[in-house]
Order: structure tokens, then sequence, then C-alpha cells
């Protein structure tokens, strides 16, 4: 092994300045470490407890002699010795085993002073022989049990197990494989190894390792090598290895036989195990001089190495490795830190070995990382690139990734970025850049198979091993166009798929197949991205789609009809700004899907649009490129002339026919959308006036200005016309009054007429008969109106006024008797009332109105000329039963009419609603209505 470096990873700390304090006077025959403390046991029987700094804390007496061996339990606060005690009878031993409660100290004005003594034990008894202690070990099971192993010098190793301090314990022994020699029986080392359930126990003389099953019933022993060592050189690993140190090498065992071996030459006179590192105290038979070596066997160096005097007892504790010399003093050998050892491989440009020890030291991954790092930088500083990038590569995941990138940006390291990238990417951290860098290192490689791995690469896109839209942008740039539309469409990015398909391939047909593959909701939106370019391309295709999508063909009628159902589709409407510029498609699709669907929650929305494109004059868009822009236009003109002359010509009358078709059906909307017994239309009322004006459809507007009663602006598109037969059969029609019409469309057409300064004799003529027949203007009207036409006669209303003013004649004579008798029934009335008051009444009746018997006293007589009996006339005799109901019914109607004079509301209307408003006027005045209000206000 001299072949094996040496360095200092270890240091003297205590200078050699500590020794054991003077006031332990006793040989140390014995010692333990633990709890922050060190014990010693000596031969004049005391233990001594040490701090940190080697002072004494207390000392005891625990055995009145020799203190043999003694162990500090680590879960429990005990201290378990072996020592001589006076002999008081010959048939007794005077060695025993105590166990002392350290916690619990004797109390003062006690006989001794030091911890309670919990237990003392004879070791020996007539079952168990007393021999030679040799060895001594105590296992905690699970406390309070212990299991306490004395090997003996005959080979024979006693067990107690159970509560010692309670004195519930099992007492039974093992035997190792008889040696040849009886010399060489005796045991030197034990070693517990406790895995799971399993508890096994090594057993080491200077002739044999065995190993004895303790779990199993009775305990089984096996002999796993048949060569030992001698005292002190046994110790067991972190791993539970048994390790035994001969002269021409130290030996590992596991429980199925010998392990590795190390050839460490010399004399093993300690052996010991501390933090993954192997103790070896080396002694030099030409000296007495030793020498002290830590190993570490997992990188194959030597950690620390030093001269030392004669060791008497080794142990760790406080973090450091203690030896205590013959001499008493005591040295401290403590680990450097992690920093100090790496910068001294640094030094020397060990890194692997640097590395080796971050990882058999388990160092965090910052020292890990860095590690790395200054190796790679060495690596790469000497130019063994692909060295370097293995050293770097470890570094992913805590070196960041730009410090490793910009190094290997050189066009001749590309394959080394390639490298780094990938392991990024396999890592789950690669970035959109880091994605980018990569797919462009395979581009400008040209390594198909590479980016076949790396884009179609088993589970590549689903587990997200890099930013898929990069990714696409990238193939897409680089015109490795299937490996992006491989990624889109297993990354469901159906956008970047049909941008591909369309914006780079031209693949409409493809597509719309694909868009076809999709879920409706999902169709929907590609579709109002890319419909625009597919409808310009593939029209009646991209239609098609649509309509699946907008009605969703699959699902049955009886569903489709559901309106809940056709609210969760998506309506036509949404697809609208696709059409931009194809309106012929627009005015298909939106018909294709009426025809189908009756109910539409935007049905006026759709009709809106169709009476738009209906009603418009043109539904061509000016070109937007000029084809053969490069061509002389004047012999173009010169060499067609005619041609374009005829075609221009044919255009023109295919237009004028396709607009009158789409106005036959912009006429046909209007009146389905708007039947008579629906009260409001399926379309914008508003906006349909608007669009019949703009384009001077007439059709359209007379519908909806009589659907919207609205006669006056019905007739007013016949007078712009100067339709006159037009004009008065409209009147006929909407100036009926039995049917609901208004009259005074008449007047308004008698007034058209007299300002159209035309000769329209019969059209006036049959006018005034209408007039006349629903008495709509009085004649000094229709004479005003008529007369500014200077085209009319007076003849064309001469029968008109003839007929008028008979009538008129009629009705003055008619008034005139009226007066007369008014007049006469006031002249009466005046004349009774005058007697009334200045004559006296004469009453001759003889007989009582009521009974009709003959008149006597007591009687009543009232100013109308009816008598009656007292007793007929019961409890009212203020007024005539007979004249009564007359006179409460004036009073009544007099009183109504003074509450109706009061309702201006109900006065207006029937002003409003009367032929003649004049008569109603006179007749409020007739009955004192209106001067009764005027007199109260």
């Amino acid at each position: 092994m001299y072949q094996w470096r040496k360095f200092e990873f270890f240091e003297e700390k205590s200078g050699g300045k500590s020794s054991i304090p003077p006031e332990v006077t006793g040989r140390i025959e014995c010692c333990s470490g633990g709890k922050g403390r060190i014990i010693v046991g000596c031969d004049d029987g005391t233990v001594n407890l040490l701090d940190r700094g080697f002072k004494l804390i207390y000392g005891f007496q625990a055995h009145a002699s020799c203190v043999l061996f003694l162990q500090l339990l680590k879960q429990r606060n005990y201290l378990v010795t072996v020592g001589e005690e006076d002999q008081t009878s010959s048939h007794l031993s005077s060695i025993c085993l105590k166990v002392f409660d350290l916690d619990k100290m004797q109390p003062e004005g006690s006989s001794t002073t030091g911890p309670v003594c919990v237990q003392i034990l004879r070791i020996f008894t007539n079952q168990f022989p007393e021999a030679k202690i040799t060895s001594f070990l105590v296992l905690e099971e699970a406390p309070p049990i212990l299991l306490i192993s004395i090997g003996l010098d005959t080979g024979t190793i006693y067990c107690i197990e159970g509560d010692l301090t309670r004195e519930r314990i099992t007492r039974f022994k093992l035997q190792v494989e008889s040696p040849v020699e009886p010399s060489d029986s005796s045991i030197t080392g034990l070693g517990f190894r406790v895995e799971g359930q399993a508890l096994q126990l090594f057993a080491i003389t200077p002739t044999s390792v065995s190993l004895f099953s303790l779990h199993e019933s009775p305990p089984r022993r096996q002999t796993i090598d048949h060569i030992g060592c001698s005292n002190n050189a046994v110790t067991m690993s972190d791993h539970l290895e048994l390790i035994i140190g001969r002269p021409e090498a130290v030996y590992f065992y596991e429980i199925d036989g010998r392990g590795p071996c190390w050839a460490f030459d010399g004399e093993k006179r300690f052996l010991g195990w501390f933090r993954g590192y192997l103790l070896c105290i080396i002694g030099d038979h030409r000296s007495s001089r030793n020498t002290f070596n830590i190993y570490d066997l997992k990188n194959k160096l030597i950690a620390h190495s030093m001269v030392v005097g004669e060791v008497s007892h080794m142990l760790c504790e406080w973090g450091y490795i203690i030896l205590i010399m013959s001499d008493r003093k005591v040295l401290f050998i403590g680990e450097k830190d992690m920093e100090s050892k790496l910068d001294m491989l640094f030094k020397k440009n060990l890194y692997n070995v640097a590395i080796n020890l971050v990882h058999s030291q388990q160092a965090d991954a910052v020292a890990t990382t860095e590690v790395l790092r200054k190796y790679g930088d060495h690596l790469y500083g000497k130019q063994e690139y692909d060295e370097a990038m293995s050293q770097y590569i470890q570094t992913i995941g805590h070196l960041e990734p730009s410090y490793v990138i910009q190094k290997f940006l050189d066009a001749q390291r590309i394959y080394n970025l390639t490298n780094y990238l990938e392991q990024l990417h396999d890592a789950g951290l690669a970035s959109k850049d880091h994605t980018t860098l990569l797919l462009n290192c395979y581009t400008k490689l040209k390594d198909v198979e590479k980016l076949n791995k790396f884009i179609k690469g088993e589970d590549s896109v689903s587990e997200q091993r890099f930013d898929v839209e990069t990714a696409i942008r990238v193939c897409r740039s680089a015109g490795y166009h299937e490996h992006a539309m491989y990624v889109a469409k297993k990354a469901e990015r159906h956008e970047w798929y049909l941008k591909i398909l369309l914006e780079d391939l031209g693949s409409y047909q493809e597509a719309l197949q694909y868009i076809s593959c999709l879920e409706p909701n999902q169709a929907g939106v590609t579709l109002q991205e890319y419909g625009k370019i597919l409808i310009e391309h593939m029209p009646a295709e991209t239609i098609e789609i649509l309509m699946k999508v907008c009605t969703d063909m699959g699902v049955s009628k009886k569903v489709r009809s559901n309106g809940a159902h056709l609210s969760m589709l998506p309506s036509p409407m949404d697809f609208i700004n696709i059409f931009v510029h194809s309106p012929q498609s627009l005015m298909d699709f939106l018909e294709k899907y009426v025809s189908q669907v009756k109910d539409s929650p935007a049905q006026i929305e759709i009709n809106n649009t169709l009476l738009e494109l209906y009603l418009s004059n043109s539904l061509t868009f000016p070109s937007i490129s000029r084809e053969n822009a490069g061509d002389d236009p004047s012999l173009k003109a010169n060499s067609s002339g005619n041609k374009t002359k005829k075609s221009s010509e044919s255009k023109d009358i295919k237009e004028e026919s396709d607009r009158q078709e789409r106005y036959r059906r912009g006429h046909v909307l209007l009146k389905s959308a708007w039947t008579s017994d629906m009260e409001h239309p399926v379309y914008d009322v508003d906006l349909a006036i608007i669009l019949c004006e703009m384009n001077a459809f007439k059709d359209g507007l007379l519908f909806l200005y009589e659907k919207l009663k609205l006669y006056k602006e019905v007739i007013a598109c016949y007078m712009q016309a100067h339709d006159h037969e037009g004009l008065i059969a409209c009147c006929k029609k909407l100036g009926d009054s039995t049917q609901g019409g208004d009259p005074t469309l008449w007047g308004d057409l008698l007034k058209y007429f007299g300002e159209i300064g035309e000769d329209c004799s019969k059209e006036v003529k049959e006018v005034l008969t209408y007039i006349e027949k629903d008495d709509v203007l009085p004649p000094i009207v229709v004479l005003q109106l008529l007369s500014k036409n200077p085209c009319l006669t007076l003849s064309v209303v001469k029968d008109y006024i003839a007929r008028k003013l008979e009538q008129e004649s009629k009705l003055i004579e008619d008034d005139k008797k009226s007066i007369e008798k008014y007049q006469e029934g006031a002249t009466s009335m005046r004349k009774e009332i005058d007697e009334l008051r200045t004559n006296a009444k004469i009453f001759q009746l003889s007989k009582c109105t009521a009974c009709n018997f003959t008149l006597d006293l007591p009687a009543v007589h009232f100013m109308c000329m009816h008598s009656f009996h007292l007793r007929c006339l019961g409890d009212n005799e203020k007024e005539c039963p007979e004249c009564a109901p007359e006179y409460r019914a004036v009073l009544d109607t007099k009183r109504n009419l003074e509450q109706n004079a009061r309702d201006q509301d109900r006065f207006f209307q029937q002003v409003k609603s009367s032929k003649d408003g004049f008569s109603v006027i006179a007749d409020y005045f007739s009955k004192g209505i209106v001067s009764k209000t005027a007199n109260d206000t």
C-alpha cells in the first residue's frame, strides 16, 4: 500500500499539552466515552469522569481492587463495570459486575460518595466456572434489557441478558471451536451485529472468527474463518462489518465470511473506526515508537499519518480521536474542515481525489458542484474538452447553465455543447433558450437522427422535456416542418399545427381534415383563427365543417332541437370575421344554418347579417393584388377592346340578375321573420329600414312601414316614385277606417296632388270621393289645397262643392228648426217658473196618487201637482215619490258632468277621436261644463 497518497486531513488539536489529571493516581486499565465525558477505570478500583478539557469532574470507588472493564451505555446514563472485590470466601469469586446510575448520586452523609450502584452481580458461579476475562461488551437491546457478553481465555463466552436492575436476568454461555493449542482459545474480541430481528455476535480468538446467531434457540455457531488476532485489534465499522488486524493485513468480515482485506504491514496494536475512516496504530519492533495511520479506504488514501509513543488506549469522543499514552499524555486528533481539505487537493491538482472525497463524505451539493466546476475548468484550460464537459454535466441542477454554455459556443465545440444541452433537457431543467440552442445545434449539424430522437422520442413531449412552443418555432424556422408538426400534434397545440399547414405548406385539404377530427369546441377556436384563409381557398369544405361545429350534426335531431343544447354550441356569429373577404360564402353559410336551425339564440343577429348581404348593391370586393402588373395596359386594351366591352356588358347583366335575386330573398326574409302572428320581428327593424333606404329597396320599406303602421311614410314612398295608381291603391288599403286604417291619408294625398304641379284631374276626383265619404276635410280646406295646382280647373271640384253646399244648406235648415224648438221650450219654462214665483197654486186632486183612494186629511201636496196621504209617504215627506227618480237621474248626470269636466285627458281624447272636434267643444259648452269649471277656478 505504499502507492497510496498521504495527506494531512487531520491535525493534532491539543498541541501535546493534554494529559490525565493528577487527581487520577492509579494506572488506567480501561476507558469508555459518551455523553460528552470520558470515563477511565484504574487499578486501584476507582472510576473517574473527565470533561472535554480532560479535567476531573469527579471520581468514586467502584471496586475494592482493579477495574478490569467498563462501558458507558448510550441510551441510559448507566455505567457497567467489571472489577475485583475483596474475597470474603474461598468459594466465591472476587470478580463482580456492577451497574451505576450516573444520574443518581449517593446522599450526603453516606459512607461512600459517587453515583448509586443499582446492581451487583457475581459473574462466576458453580455453573459458570471462573476464568480470566479477556474481553467485555454490552448491548442495549431495548432499555432496560441489556445483553452483556464476557469473553474468557478458555474460549467460552458468558452472556447475561435481562433487566439487571431488577435481577430479571438469564445466563447462558457460548463456546467457540476448540483450537489445537489451548493457549489459542482466548476470546480476544467481541462484536454485536443487529439487523432487523437478527441478533448476531462475532467472537474472535487468535486462530478463529466465529459468528453466533443469538436470535435462534439455541444460538447457532458458525466458524467463518480460521485466522484471528490479538487483543485490541478488533473493531466494528459503521456498516456492521467486523474488522480485525493482523501483522500482514486488515480483514473485513460479513456474516457470510471474509470480505475485502487491506495489506497494511505491521503489528496492529489498536484498531478503530471513525467517520468512515479506519484507525490503525501499527507497532515498530525495532523501537518503542508506533505509527498512527488514518486510512480512507473508499478513496484509497492515507488521510493522516504520525509517529506516536506507546499507546495504552484509543477512543473517540467530541468529534476527536483520543489517544491515551502510556506516559499519561493525551493526544486530540481532529479532522480538518472540508474547505481546507479541498484547498489542499486543488493546489496539487488532485481533482479526482477531491471529487471522490466529497462523494464519500456526503458533502452538500454546493461543495460537490464547486469541486466538479473547478475540475472542469482545469480540464478546459488543458483543452481536454470532452473530459471537461463530462464534469460540467455532473453539475447540472446546481451550476448556472450559462456558465458552461458560454465556454462552448465556438462552432468547433458544438458537439460538446449539444451533449450538455441534451443532459440539461433530460434533467428537466432546460429553459426556452436552452431548447432553442439545442435545436439550432441539431439543425446546424444536420443531425436528423438526434433531432428525431429528441422530438419523437418516447413520451418526449408528454414529459415536458422541453418548451413545446420554442421547439415548434425553431423547427419551423429551420425548415423542419415535419418535426414541428409532430410536436404540435403531440402537445395538442392545434393552432401551431394549422399555422404550419396553411402558412408554410399550403396544405388546405389536410388542414380541414385535421380540424374535422378535433372536438367541436376546439375546432371552433381554430376556425376563428385560421378560417379566413380556408374560406378563401376551399369555401365549400370550410362551410361544411362550420356547419358541423355550429349544429353538431353527429347529435340526433331531437337533441339538436333542444334550446339548451343549442346555447352550448358556438354561434355562427362567432365566425363572421373569417368571411371578411368572402361575403358570398358568408351568405351561403348563414342560409344553410338557418335552413337547419330554426330557433337559434343568435337568430336576430343572423337575420340582420343576412339582410345586409341581401340588400347590398354588390357582394364583390376590389382585388388586393394586381394580376399581370408587368403587362403594358395600352397593348392589352388594343388587343382585346371589343371582347372586354362584351364581357363587361355580360358581367353587368349577371350582377343585376344576382342583385334582384338577393332583393327577392331579402323581401322574403323580411316577411317570414315578421309574420302577422308575431308581435316583434326576428331582426332589428331600425337596421332593416336603414338598409332598405340606403339601397333604395322600395318593397322592403313599404312592408316595414306598413308593419310599423307608419302609413304616412308608406304613401311618401309612392309619392317619391310618382306612382299615382299605387298611391290611391295604398290609401284605399290603409285609409279605410272600417279596417282600422287612417282616413287622414286621403287629406295628405290631396295635398300631394295640389302641390304636384301637373294635371291629375282623374286622381283628384277619385280622392275627393273618399274624402267626401269619410268627411276627412272641410270643403274650404279642399279648395285651399287644390288651388295651389295651376293645372287643375274648377270643373274638377264643381260636383263635390255642389254636393257639399247642398248638405250644408240642409244642415243649416235642421239647425234652425232645432233652435226654434229649443227657444220655444225655454220660453215655456221661464213662464212656468215665473208663475210658480208670483201666483198661488191650486191643488184640485181628490185622490191620493199613491193609493188612488179619496184624499183626506192629513194630506201632502207637491209643486209637481201630485198629492198623497201622509200615511202613504212614510218617512219621506219632502219629495214626491213619483218625480224623485227622474230628479235623482238629473242630479247624477249633472254630478258626472262636473267630474268629467276635471278629466282633461278624456276631453282631449274625445276631441282627437271625433271627426268634428268643434262639435265636442260645443257640446261641453252647451251643458255648461266648461263655463262651470272656469267659474269654480
